[in-house]
C-alpha cells in the first residue's frame, strides 16, 4: 500500500510541475496576500486539471508561509470575494418563484451554493490539499468570532468535511506498541484529556492486556490520526482515573466485564465539529466483545470540563437557581488552596457538589436547549446515558481547577444507543439514571452538616 500511495504521489508531483509550467508559473516566490488571491480567481476560472493542481499547490504553499495577520486577510478575502454568484441566484430565484418544479429547484439550489465551496474543492486538487485545508480551517476557527465575516466560510468547511470524512471514508486501527513510531509521537502530542509524559508513559497505555488504544483514519490522511480512544479492562465501573493512570498497575483481570473508555481526543482542531465520535465508539465496542466476549459493560470514565465555570459564575449571580445560601458556604471553602486538608471540608464539598454536579447536567441549558457541558453534548448525542457522579474522581492539578475533581460515567447501553440518541437530538431530552437523578434538589442538604462543623 506504501508503494502505490508514493507512486501516485510521485504521479501527481509530476503533473503538478507540469501544470505550473502550462500557465507560467515560476517557483519558489513568496506570496503576498494580493498574489494569493489572484491565484484564487485564476484557478475558479481555470478548467485545465494539470493547471488547476498547480495553481492549488502554489495557493496553499503561499497560505503556509504567511505571517498570522496576512493569513486573516486571506481568509477575509475568500470569505468576501467567493460568495455565491448573484445574479445567477437572483435569476434562479424567480425562475423558481415562477414555475416552482424540480427543474428550477435544483438550478436554484445549485446557484445558491457559495464559490467557496467550490474554491475548497480545487484547492483540495493539490497534493496534501486535505491536510492543507484541515490546518486552514483549524486557522478560519481561531479567527471566527473575532471575524464575522469568516462564520459563513467556516459553513462550508463543515458542509464539505461532513461529505470528506463521511464515516463509509474512515479507517479503525488498533494502536499497539508496534505502530509506527510517527503515529505513536503523534499519539502523544494530540492527547488532549490525560497529558501522555513521554514514551514510557504511553508504553504503560499500550502493553498491558487490559489496556487498548484504537483511531480512526482517512485516506487522505494516512499518518494522522483522526480521532482516538483510549479503553481499560476491568471488572467494574471505576470512579477515579488516578488509579487507572498510575505506573504501577495491578493484574489485569482474567475475565473483565467491563471496558472503560477513559479518554477520548479529537486530534484534529481543525476537523472541530465534524461528528465521527458515534461511529468510532460503537465500532471499538464491536471490537472489544469480538475479541473479549464477557465484556458486558461500556462506559466512560470523563471529565467534565466545564463544571468549575459555570459554578463560578453561579457564585457571582446575586440569586442563582442552582445555589442556596447553605451552598454558598459550602463551596466557600473550596476557595482555600489546600481545601482538601482542610477538616471536614471535603465531606462538606460532596453534599454540596454531587446535588450542584446533578443540576448542572439536567436542568442547566445553553440558549438552544442543549446541557452547557461539551463532553456531555457529545456522549448524550452519541446514545449514552449519564449513569454516575464521580466526587474527586480527578485529583489532578487540572481536574480540580475545571471541575473540582469531577468525573463522571457515561453508559453506553447498546440497547438504548438509538432511542437515547433520538431522544437528545430531537427533544434535547437528557439520559440519566434514577441514582443521578435523585440527587436533584431544591434547597441543600449541606446546611445539618456544615452547621456541625461550627
Amino acid at each position: 500500500m506504501t508503494v502505490i500511495v508514493s507512486f501516485f504521489g510521485d504521479l501527481l508531483l509530476n503533473v503538478t510541475e507540469r501544470g505550473r509550467a502550462l500557465v507560467g508559473l515560476k517557483r519558489a516566490t513568496p506570496l503576498a496576500v494580493a498574489d494569493i488571491l489572484k491565484l484564487a480567481d485564476d484557478l475558479m476560472s481555470n478548467r485545465g486539471e494539470a493547471s488547476g493542481v498547480a495553481l492549488a499547490r502554489d495557493i496553499l504553499s503561499g497560505y503556509a508561509a504567511l505571517s498570522q495577520e496576512d493569513k486573516t486577510r486571506v481568509l477575509v478575502g475568500f470569505a468576501e470575494g467567493f460568495g455565491p454568484p448573484v445574479e445567477r441566484l437572483k435569476h434562479a430565484a424567480q425562475a423558481f418563484l415562477a414555475h416552482p418544479d424540480a427543474r428550477n429547484a435544483g438550478l436554484l439550489f445549485a446557484a445558491s451554493e457559495p464559490r467557496r465551496q467550490e474554491l475548497v474543492r480545487r484547492l483540495n486538487l493539490a497534493p496534501g490539499g486535505t491536510h492543507a485545508l484541515v490546518r486552514m480551517r483549524e486557522d478560519l476557527l481561531e479567527r471566527r468570532d473575532a471575524n464575522p465575516a469568516l462564520a459563513a466560510f467556516d459553513e462550508d468547511f463543515v458542509h464539505l468535511f461532513s461529505a470528506w470524512f463521511n464515516r463509509g471514508f474512515l479507517v479503525l486501527r488498533q494502536i499497539d506498541w508496534s505502530t509506527p513510531a510517527n503515529i505513536l509521537e503523534k499519539i502523544i502530542r494530540y492527547e488532549a484529556v490525560h497529558a501522555i509524559a513521554g514514551w514510557d508513559d504511553l508504553r504503560r497505555r499500550l502493553e498491558p492486556r487490559d489496556r487498548r488504544l484504537f483511531a480512526f483514519f482517512h485516506p487522505a490522511l494516512a499518518d494522522e490520526p483522526l480521532i482516538f480512544v483510549q479503553v481499560a479492562l476491568t471488572d467494574a465501573i471505576p470512579a477515579a482515573i488516578q488509579p487507572l493512570l498510575k505506573q504501577q498497575v495491578g493484574p489485569a483481570p482474567a475475565r473483565p466485564t467491563t471496558a472503560v473508555f477513559y479518554s477520548i481526543s479529537n486530534a484534529q482542531k481543525g476537523l472541530a465539529g465534524i461528528s465521527f465520535g458515534n461511529f468510532l465508539i460503537k465500532q471499538v465496542v464491536e471490537d472489544l466483545k469480538r475479541e473479549t466476549p464477557s465484556l458486558a459493560t461500556f462506559v466512560t470514565l470523563s471529565p467534565v470540563p466545564g463544571f468549575a465555570r459555570w459554578l463560578a459564575d453561579e457564585r457571582a449571580k446575586e440569586g442563582s437557581d442552582a445555589l442556596t445560601a447553605d451552598d454558598r458556604r459550602a463551596l466557600a471553602l473550596l476557595d482555600h488552596p489546600n481545601w482538601m486538608q482542610k477538616a471536614g471540608a471535603v465531606e462538606a464539598a460532596e453534599r454540596a457538589l454531587l446535588p450542584l454536579a446533578a443540576h448542572y447536567f439536567l436542568k442547566a441549558k445553553t440558549a438552544s436547549g442543549r446541557p452547557i457541558d461539551p463532553v456531555a453534548r457529545f456522549h448524550l448525542g452519541n446514545g449514552a446515558r449519564l449513569e454516575r457522579l464521580n466526587f474527586l474522581g480527578d485529583e489532578s492539578a487540572r481536574g480540580l481547577a475545571q471541575s473540582h475533581g469531577l468525573m463522571v460515567n457515561y453508559l453506553y447501553d447498546l440497547g438504548y444507543i438509538e432511542s437515547n440518541h433520538e431522544a437528545f437530538v430531537a427533544k434535547g431530552e437528557v439520559a440519566a439514571s434514577t441514582a443521578v437523578r435523585r440527587q436533584l434538589r431544591t434547597k441543600s442538604v449541606a446546611s445539618d452538616f456544615l452547621a456541625s462543623l461550627s
